[in-house]
């Protein structure tokens, strides 16, 4: 099955899983409109696209911004022209700050904005659409940290488990409609998620932050090209959840059998994995 007819869009596509989900989405037939904040990632992925010969139209876009979200809605839902729509809200990033005490408010309403708000108001200004259409798909990227809490990540885990509440509770309105959502819980991938997350708490050191990456390279084992493929077949075949890699189910089965006590038992092997 392909995506011929389709139209793709994809947030946080100068990068990462975005980027892959943009290349391999028009490699299987779909018009692929791609955004990104960075507007020079952006335009690296369009270039990778062109010597494929791949139809990638880019937008630099801001998803922290209301208006820019709508003014991005407003200019492409007239060019859909009855097409079937596919959404990929793939948009966010990470904040190293430590525990809660020390983030600041400031920090973590930044965060919020992103990785949650993001998600609502791009799906609140392509929703319209979708319903005139009654069909389409609607993908919302969670995380592992959207099925556990997890110390040091308060903002992270706030905004991650909204999304799959808002995903959630949108899967159960669109029951009987030919419009389906997927929320996408990732465990880890080689991305630059740590890496750009700058230590901001005052607790916090730059050996901190190194051992952190060091830990986080080492149990990424999920490329962005396996997740981007992975979310697109989850489109193809309606599948409503999905949780990405060994370490992500692993996750996802501790949390569903151990509710309460999942959280001693990950915090002993974060206090070892992240001692510096």
């Amino acid at each position: 099955m392909n995506l011929i007819k389709s139209v793709l869009i994809v947030t946080g596509a100068g990068s990462g899983i975005g980027r892959q989900v943009a290349l391999q989405g028009a490699r299987d037939g779909a018009a692929v409109i791609a955004s990104d904040i960075n507007a020079a990632t952006l335009e690296e992925t369009k270039q990778m696209g062109d010597k494929e010969g791949l139809q990638i139209e880019v937008y630099t876009l801001d998803v922290a911004d209301k208006k820019a979200v709508s003014d991005f809605a407003e200019a492409i839902i007239p060019q859909l022209k009855g097409q079937k729509l596919l959404l990929v809200n793939n948009a966010g990033v990470g904040l190293f700050s430590g525990n809660f005490y020390n983030t600041s408010q400031d920090d973590f309403e930044w965060l919020i904005n992103i990785n949650l708000w993001g998600v609502i108001r791009m799906t609140k200004a392509f929703y319209p659409y979708f319903i005139k259409q009654n069909e389409g798909h609607i993908v919302n990227l969670s995380s592992v940290f959207g099925l556990g809490g997890f110390a040091n990540q308060t903002a992270y885990c706030t905004a991650k488990f909204g999304v799959r509440g808002f995903t959630e509770a949108l899967r159960m309105e669109l029951i009987g409609t030919n419009i389906y959502t997927t929320c996408v819980h990732p465990g880890g991938i080689k991305t630059n998620i740590m890496r750009s997350a700058t230590p901001k708490g005052p607790e916090l050191t730059e050996a901190m932050h190194l051992k952190a990456i060091a830990t986080f390279d080492k149990v990424a084992m999920t490329t962005p090209e396996k997740a981007a493929r992975l979310i697109l077949n989850a489109v193809k075949r309606k599948k409503q959840r999905l949780v990405i890699g060994n370490d992500g189910r692993a996750i996802d089965s501790i949390t569903r059998l151990f509710p309460v006590a999942y959280s001693k038992i990950f915090k002993r092997k974060m206090d070892k994995a992240f001692k510096v």
